[in-house]
């Protein structure tokens, strides 16, 4: 009975491994109760490297290559088995194969903004997002670290695991790359290169080679976007009161005309508008006296000097409402309108 057992076994002679897709990291090569026989043939191909393993425990790695399954080709499964003393055929061990081809085009992203210092800001919360490529680089820790007894192995199963290391890693990044929030937009090579540079020994732990990774975006929740804007739009008139006052005035009439046309209640808008221009009059005015040597005497000559009229900036805005209901009617066109708040604006200098 034990001699039509083992003839009815099956040998195998050939082993080898053809990928049929993309994405698969590692492959159990399948053995249910085969054996291998001595001098069977080992096909590695080109990005592939195949690992032994007997009872858990690693033993040979083959890059690509053919090679001929013996005690020379096999120095530490023959130690592990002994077959020093007597060459065991056919034998049994699991074999395993790995891609050591580049998985491209990995997303990273920061689902929720993260915080990070800045020395312009202080505290800034910032989302970012970006892809990157990566390959095997050590298939024996790879197997002993990650991917172990399963049957197949791919890079989707990996991806949690990696893009944890990448978001764990960009405040330290953004920190050691001494690159201001502001110019990181302009900078993404640099940021890029300085989470490069944080990733690559957190993926070498695990048998991962980081060949390449790419920051697309840089950019903070709209909340925060909006006050940056008005800094921005403040350096913009070199942090001269009056003329951000009057800059913001002018963006917000159009939309005082548009509220009008539409049945708004544009007369609470336009006082709020008329006590904001005037404010940042006063504020410039004191601004530039308190700036200027001779303030004390410019001051005195001022009140000397005979009264200028000034044109109320409610008169104003109430004769922009009128005109936006005119326009909103079809009896001023578009170019009247602009003409004539051209005009009133003036006045408001």
């Amino acid at each position: 009975m034990a001699l039509m057992d083992f003839i009815k076994k099956q040998f195998i002679d050939i082993i080898q491994w053809t990928e049929t897709g993309d994405g698969t990291l590692a492959w159990r090569f399948p053995m249910a109760e085969m054996e291998i026989q001595n001098g069977a043939s080992l096909t590695v191909r080109e990005s592939q490297v195949a690992v032994f393993v007997n009872e858990g425990q690693v033993a040979d790695v083959f890059g690509p290559g053919m090679y001929k399954l013996t005690t020379q080709t096999l120095p530490v499964l023959t130690y592990l088995k002994n077959w020093d003393k007597l060459f065991e055929s056919p034998f049994k061990s699991d074999v395993y194969f790995f891609s050591t081809r580049q998985q491209v085009d990995q997303k990273w992203g920061t689902p929720q903004p993260i915080t990070i210092r800045d020395k312009d800001f202080g505290a800034v919360r910032l989302r970012a997002f970006g892809n990157y490529s990566f390959r095997i680089g050590d298939a024996k820790l790879f197997h002993t670290e990650i991917s172990g007894t399963r049957d197949i192995y791919s890079a989707a199963d990996l991806d949690g695991q990696l893009r944890g290391l990448v978001l764990q890693n960009i405040s330290n990044a953004i920190a050691s790359s001494g690159v201001p929030f502001l110019d990181l937009a302009a900078n993404q090579i640099q940021f890029a290169q300085a989470l490069a540079a944080q990733l690559v020994p957190e993926f070498e732990k695990i048998g991962i080679k980081l060949e390449n990774i790419t920051v697309q975006n840089v950019s903070l929740p709209e909340e925060l976007q909006k006050i940056l804007d008005q800094k921005i739009g403040m350096g913009m008139v070199g942090n001269d009161m009056g003329k951000f006052m009057q800059y913001q005035t002018a963006q917000a009439i159009p939309k005082f005309a548009e509220g009008a046309g539409n049945g708004g209640g544009i007369a609470g808008d336009a006082m709020g508008l008329g006590a904001g221009v005037a404010l940042g009059q006063v504020l410039a005015q004191n601004l530039a006296q308190g700036l200027s040597p001779n303030a004390a005497a410019q001051a005195a000559a001022t009140q000397q000097q005979p009264a200028v009229a000034v044109v109320s900036p409610n008169d104003v805005m109430t004769t922009l409402e009128k005109l936006g209901e005119l326009k909103a009617k079809g009896i001023l066109t578009q170019e009247e309108f602009d003409a004539k708040k051209a005009e009133l604006l003036k006045k408001l200098v």
